[in-house]
């Protein structure tokens, strides 16, 4: 990358202060999975997109933005969310589409610096600190940044450049969307006290509620209270946290390269059931999911496990290590089959099934450890050439004959997840 990528134009960035010590920047993909899932469906820009699947006990998984002036937003019930904007389209999520974006997107971050901590897919902290002599100052590298993403991917994100991580994710959000903003570091101050004590990290509607019995309404406020106050208000340990981040103070450093621990899917159906079979096909449907993830990011896994939520809410896992990492649906289902039927079910009703793959591994380094002269897997070529084809004629273009077949007794309904991942 160089100087010459700069962001868009047209584009305003918001924050023109000295930038100088400013080294965290926080990028934030705007509207992520909505930006991405219209990538095929350029007739919907600008207009109310909800991603999820209608009907059911689905959730929303995003919103374009013109659907959020309408009150939708994430993990709103789908019903919910199409009664509040009963004129949007629902386009169903495109978890192979994500995940193959969301690589290309922090490859872009690791050619800036190779200092990135992924948040999850859509956002990250980057500490370019060793990267101002190559590409300029912070401001100029978030602009770099914004451009690239925008010119190869066709999304935009917003950028929040600080002196610390906190500070700088504060800033990407007050910038959304599609901006960036500087927060200079004598500016922290102004910055910070007029936010709602809601903007600190560990403030949820609990601790807000209580912040706001004692009159703290603003960070400001709550900067000003006597830390023994505050303590016993809250706690020593979240007093002295939340003191410290209404005066701006984040030690934490930018961890580099911290991989996900685990890739997963789960499903919630549109009504309770307790036919084996079908809930076999969805845990065929979802090792799909993963494996089909895990292969757009690079990785394979060692430990496949399930969940199994009942009608009653109970919820259980069981979990399997198998002898070398995978990123195979048909072997990932094969372990989800074998997990799942030694549970003791005794005709109980089933509400919600998962398969997670952890214990990840690069794909790379995976295939320098082969046996040399060991055969090769089949399934694995056979879905890698799967993957070509639905990036080629779309996401439904090829799949299992088990998931393809029309079935009228197939109960299921869209999760509330969809693919999850920590």
């Amino acid at each position: 990358m160089s100087r010459s990528q700069l962001s868009r134009p047209g584009t305003p960035e918001r924050g023109s202060g000295d930038d100088t010590g400013c080294s965290i920047l926080h990028v934030d993909m705007d509207a992520f999975y909505a930006s991405v899932s219209l990538l095929d469906r350029p007739e919907l820009v600008g207009k109310p997109v909800i991603v999820g699947a209608a009907g059911g006990r689905g959730v929303v998984l995003s919103a374009t933005y013109e659907a959020r002036r309408f009150g939708v937003h994430s993990a709103m019930p789908m019903s919910r969310a199409i009664r509040q904007c009963p004129q949007a389209a629902v386009v169903a999520p495109d978890h192979s589409a994500y995940g193959r974006v969301s690589a290309a997107v922090m490859e872009i971050f690791r050619d800036v610096t190779p200092l990135v901590e992924p948040l999850s897919l859509d956002e990250a902290f980057l500490d370019v600190s060793g990267a101002v002599r190559r590409l300029g100052s912070p401001k100029q590298i978030g602009a770099l940044i914004r451009g690239r993403v925008h010119q190869t991917q066709g999304i935009t994100c917003s950028v929040g450049v600080a002196a610390n991580k906190f500070v700088a994710k504060l800033a990407s959000t007050t910038a959304k969307p599609d901006g960036l903003l500087v927060v200079p570091r004598d500016g922290v101050i102004e910055f910070l006290h007029p936010l709602p004590v809601g903007a600190l990290w560990g403030v949820g509607e609990k601790t807000e509620a209580q912040l706001t019995r004692l009159g703290l309404r603003t960070v400001g406020d709550l900067a000003s209270i006597p830390a023994p106050i505050l303590e016993r208000a809250i706690g020593s340990a979240a007093g002295r946290h939340l003191a410290a981040l209404a005066w701006g103070r984040d030690p934490r450093g930018v961890v580099a390269d911290e991989p996900d621990r685990s890739v997963g899917a789960e499903e919630t159906f549109g009504a309770d059931i307790d036919d084996p079979v079908l809930i076999r096909r969805e845990l065929l449907r979802l090792s799909q999911r993963v494996a089909t993830r895990l292969r757009a990011q690079g990785w394979r896994g060692r430990t496949v496990s399930i969940k199994v939520r009942y009608a009653d809410f109970t919820t259980i896992s069981r979990s399997r290590t198998v002898r070398e990492p995978t990123d195979v649906a048909n072997e990932i289902y094969g372990v989800a089959c074998e997990l799942f039927d030694a549970l003791d079910l005794h005709q109980l009703w089933i509400r919600l099934v998962g398969v997670r793959v952890e214990g990840l591994a690069d794909s790379a380094q995976v295939d320098t450890q082969l046996i040399l002269g060991a055969p090769e897997r089949g399934w694995r070529e056979a879905e890698l050439a799967a993957d070509r084809a639905r990036r080629r004629f779309g996401p439904d273009s090829i799949g299992p004959a088990a998931l393809v077949k029309p079935d009228r007794s197939d109960h299921r309904g869209t999760g509330p997840s969809g693919a999850s991942q920590s």
